[in-house]
């Protein structure tokens, strides 16, 4: 899955967060939170509910505005130049919206004409993606008709297309079948090998530990502990310092 974008500044994180702040209204929901991603990361981001995750994502992908800090995407900031910042990054949101009266095919088209990829390019590409994730058949039908775990078939596969160099996933794997489940976290580790980011939430905290080189805990809107997960967890599994490390703060 080659990029579309070759001239992307390589000296750069493809996701540096510097003291970021999220206020609504008199409630802080994040609070003074800096981590970075590299080329070639897969990085998990867990947490309670309530804990700060959604929001976050949703300032990194430009969908709300916040109150403090900076972020930036391959050097792009979100705030300053988010045309830029967009072009790279592809996001698929908890619960997958999609247009109903469309068809997967007519979806999938339109996000192909956004981020301009040629045509033998984009049918090459979608036949592949829903191949691997069983969506093939169902492309001609519309979206009204999709059950919800084919829906985050499609938005991933939309997602996939142009192949981001940061792609920002909220609990990803809610709703696929296991085959599927298999399918994408091949994906994900293919993205990441050809020097793209992957930065996701999750509640299955053994596929974070399975599937991620990094990590990073929030708790109430703050960060609690940030690197390789294998430093992360120690002798202990994610589940057990994640659950430490909460009631610790509590």
């Amino acid at each position: 899955m080659e990029h579309l974008n070759q001239t992307t500044p390589s000296q750069h994180p493809v996701l540096d967060i510097q003291g970021f702040c999220k206020r609504y209204g008199d409630k802080t929901a994040v609070r003074d939170l800096t981590l970075t991603v590299e080329p070639g990361d897969i990085f998990g981001f867990i947490g309670h509910n309530g804990a700060g995750k959604t929001t976050l994502i949703r300032s990194i992908v430009g969908a709300q505005r916040f109150e403090g800090g900076t972020i930036r995407i391959c050097g792009h900031d979100v705030v300053g130049d988010p045309l830029a910042a967009k072009a790279l990054t592809a996001y698929v949101p908890d619960n997958p919206d999609v247009y109903e009266f469309m068809t997967g095919m007519q979806y999938l088209a339109f996000l192909a004409d956004v981020f301009r990829i040629p045509a033998e390019t984009r049918t090459r590409r979608i036949s592949q993606l829903a191949e691997c994730l069983g969506l093939s058949d169902a492309l001609g039908d519309t979206v009204g008709t999709y059950s919800h775990g084919m829906r985050q078939k499609l938005v991933l596969i939309g997602a996939l297309m142009h192949g981001p160099r940061l792609l920002v996933l909220d609990e990803p794997f809610v709703g696929l079948d296991p085959v599927a489940s298999h399918e994408l976290k091949g994906m994900l580790r293919e993205l990441a090998d050809r020097g793209s980011a992957v930065f996701f939430s999750s509640h299955v905290l053994e596929v974070v530990e399975r599937l991620c080189d990094k990590v990073a805990i929030i708790r109430g809107g703050e960060l609690l502990a940030c690197g390789p997960t294998e430093q992360v967890r120690g002798d202990s599994s994610l589940e057990d310092v994640f659950l430490e490390l909460v009631e610790k703060e509590a």
